[in-house]
């Protein structure tokens, strides 16, 4: 029987073989921090939300592969929502450290109250972001930077994990680079994917090319 063209997902499953990322969002930060322009801040999560959100960490581990590389970004927050994963039954694995899927830095504006920001803009805020793609905040990062940045980290990966799933738990900005990595779009429109905590993304490198199988699944639970 001749083999369909196109790579199409035609199963429930996907397939193995496939060089694929599985892209976490960190767990909600404490409510001081969100007050606040936090970007690569070290900032802890909520206490309070990390309890009772057990039920989600384990139904993500559920829906994560099993053979996967575990990778987090510098911040705290990443690592302890890659061990609350791993201790709602996801079972224990090695974390390694890649700072280029760190937040986008906010520079001399970093712990700016939001309602602050506006007056320091040179450019036009973006509708779903907090500048737009090519503000760069004094002594910072524009998207353009962190965009560049985490696409040589996944071309880097990809490379050495072909064929193979990682894990990737990082930051609503990193994230939605990746997305534009993969889409080969401008910074500007992938801004325009909301990535939620805990959500999952999940983009694939298929020879020269990337894809996107999903974006801001959220797990669910039964009732």
């Amino acid at each position: 029987m001749t083999q369909p063209h196109g790579h199409f997902l035609d199963s429930m499953q996907l397939p193995d073989g496939v060089t694929r990322f599985w892209l976490i969002r960190h767990a909600l930060v404490e409510p001081a921090a969100r007050l606040r322009l936090y970007g690569s801040l070290d900032v802890d999560l909520c206490t309070e939300t990390l309890g009772l959100q057990r039920p989600y960490y384990a139904a993500l581990g559920r829906r994560l592969p099993v053979d996967a590389e575990w990778i987090a970004s510098p911040l705290t927050r990443t690592h302890k929502t890659a061990q609350a994963i791993f201790d709602a039954g996801y079972g224990p694995r090695d974390l390694t450290i890649e700072p280029r899927f760190i937040e986008q830095s906010m520079g001399d504006w970093h712990d700016l109250p939001h309602g602050d920001l506006p007056g320091k803009l040179r450019q036009k805020a973006h509708h779903f972001w907090s500048t737009s793609a090519t503000e760069r905040p004094p002594g910072g990062e524009s998207m353009l930077d962190v965009c560049a940045r985490v696409a040589h980290a996944l071309d880097d990966i990809a490379d050495r994990n072909d064929g193979r799933n990682t894990v990737i738990v990082s930051h609503g900005g990193a994230i939605r680079a990746a997305l534009a990595h993969a889409l080969q779009i401008h910074p500007d429109t992938a801004l325009r994917f909301s990535i939620q905590n805990l959500s999952l993304s999940i983009i694939e490198r298929i020879g020269p090319l990337w894809r996107v199988v999903a974006v801001n699944e959220l797990p669910t639970i039964a009732d």
